[in-house]
């Protein structure tokens, strides 16, 4: 089926559940701006979509104000409980942090505070709509109920008699005549739309959330909650030659993202390379990205060297020249990661491109049952090992997967772009942006394309090459002559990831798509 690009001129909002993109579209036709969008569509997110994301858990954001300005990152974040070692693991006969229950609810929730920051920098005396109205498509949905989308009810169904033994877990996401209710989640997000955002930290939502953690013996406390801080920054940036691109610093993986497209752009003749060479060459430079986003992306606190050098034209080129023809054994562990990307634009230019998560699906599947919040498992990520650069540290953030994107090419777009998936997502991000920069692909057939995946997501946990169902025979014998162990997946499966593009034409017209293998929309 051929896919087709929204298009508009006067705001466009992309999401990977069509009633957050609905909520977000709304907001712009009632005159609010892009930032106020996208804190609407994160926010009924986190009632429809709350496999992937929450107020639970993780948000970063790139927001450009105005078509000629570059854009500022967000990093909402959050650290590990201050008074936390590694012997509080080690004691207990942990060999690794456990990725579900309330051990694994062990750093802070950033989500909050990430809408927070973003409508105080970007909206302020520009916002015209209220909190309150921003908030009001997420509080209906959790207090009148909703159908699950067709994702969130195939992982409920995967996930439901395996995590209904964790805290709050089978009360939360029982059905009733197929419809998921959630009045604890609406009564929070009522609270906030009364008291403010940051009553999530620093009022009585945070301390009913802390005594409800204490009682699990989670690691977090009330001190955790009003130490908590986003980090405003600049973004990581790579000169190509068709453009700037924009990505998120430390410590997320935004860096291994940025390699890739600089690696591929210093290859002779890589825009025209057929579609095996592409894919080939691009997974050589994946393993480079990550063996560098291993050894190195932590804390920034804890950097052992500015990460925009990863980004010099000598290191790129260095790495360039290190693909062979012949596939390399890909080393270090496998990334997991599940997250939503919502983009957003309006008519004045101002531009968001955020994503948001709880880590693993359902993150520590443990839910809060007072304030109806599930809880990140982001901690899972923090290795154990003294020797591992993403140890854990108390009052540290570990490496996060989470990494939305921007652009702005030579020709005059800006766009915006950001995909779910673990190590999928610098991958699905290049395969994206090549057929848009290289194949003059619109946006809709960028996000369509078929996609490729070395490494892990969504529970693909192996180090094989998986291929989307659908590219030829041709393309599969020459991956396997190069020596790639591949595995063929369906077409539009999850495992590829949920992404989504905006496209800004210098002319005004915004182009926008939602991926088919979610329950998405863009909508203008």
């Amino acid at each position: 089926m051929t896919q087709i690009s929204m298009r508009s001129r006067r705001g466009m909002v992309v999401a990977p559940d069509a009633r957050a993109a609905q909520a977000g579209q709304e907001v712009l036709a009632d005159g609010g701006n892009a930032v106020e969008a996208a804190v609407a569509a994160a926010a009924t997110l986190a009632v429809v979509y709350p496999h992937m994301c929450g107020l639970g858990g993780d948000s970063f954001w790139l927001i450009a104000n105005g078509r000629k300005n570059a854009p500022q990152v967000i990093d909402a974040s959050g650290a590990a409980a201050a008074s936390l070692t590694h012997e509080h693991y080690t004691s207990q006969g942990y060999q690794q942090i456990p990725e579900r229950g309330p051990q694994a609810a062990l750093t802070m929730a950033g989500t909050v505070s990430g809408m927070e920051a973003a409508l105080r920098s970007y909206s302020g005396s520009q916002g015209k709509l209220p909190l309150e109205r921003l908030l009001a498509p997420a509080i209906e949905y959790a207090q009148q109920g909703f159908t699950p989308g067709q994702h969130l009810q195939s992982t409920l169904d995967t996930r439901f008699d395996s995590f209904q033994s964790y805290p709050g877990f089978r009360e939360y996401f029982s059905q009733s005549q197929g419809q998921l209710r959630l009045p604890a989640l609406a009564r929070t997000l009522q609270r906030l739309a009364d008291a403010g955002l940051a009553d999530f930290y620093q009022g009585e939502l945070a301390k009913t959330m802390a005594a409800e953690l204490a009682a699990l013996n989670a690691p977090l406390v009330l001190k955790d909650f009003h130490d908590h801080r986003t980090r405003l920054c600049s973004p990581l940036q790579l000169k190509h030659s068709r453009g700037v691109f924009y990505n998120t610093p430390a410590p997320t993986q935004g860096a291994a993202s940025l390699m890739l497209l600089g690696i591929s752009d210093r290859l002779p003749d890589f825009a025209s390379f057929p579609d095996a060479k592409m894919i080939h060459y691009l997974v050589e430079a994946t393993k480079i990205a990550f063996q560098k986003r291993d050894a190195y992306i932590t804390d920034p606190g804890h950097l052992p060297y500015e990460y925009q050098e990863m980004l010099s034209d000598i290191k790129l080129m260095h790495a360039a020249e290190q693909l062979t023809e012949r596939a390399q054994p890909p080393t270090g562990p496998v990334g997991l990661g599940d997250t939503a990307w919502v983009g957003a634009t309006d008519a004045e230019g101002l531009s968001v491109s955020s994503i948001h998560s709880l880590f693993h699906d359902f993150g520590s599947a443990v839910v809060l049952g007072e304030s109806g919040i599930v809880w990140t498992n982001r901690g899972a990520a923090f290795g154990l090992s003294q020797s591992d650069p993403n140890r854990l540290r108390g009052g540290c953030r570990p490496r996060h997967t989470l990494n939305p994107a921007m652009a702005d090419l030579n020709d005059g777009r800006r766009v915006l772009y950001g995909v779910m998936g673990g190590d999928g997502q610098p991958q699905f991000q290049a395969a994206m942006l090549s057929r848009l920069l290289h194949r003059s692909a619109s946006a809709a057939e960028a996000v369509d394309a078929l996609r490729w995946l070395q490494g892990g997501t969504l529970g693909a946990a192996s180090q094989s090459l998986k291929l989307e169902a659908g590219w030829s025979d041709g393309v599969i014998a020459d991956l396997q002559a190069r020596g790639h162990e591949l595995e063929i997946l369906p077409r539009y499966d999850a495992r590829f990831g949920h992404g989504g593009i905006i496209v800004i034409h210098p002319d005004g017209e915004i182009e926008a798509s939602s991926d088919p293998r979610s329950d998405g929309a863009a909508l203008g």
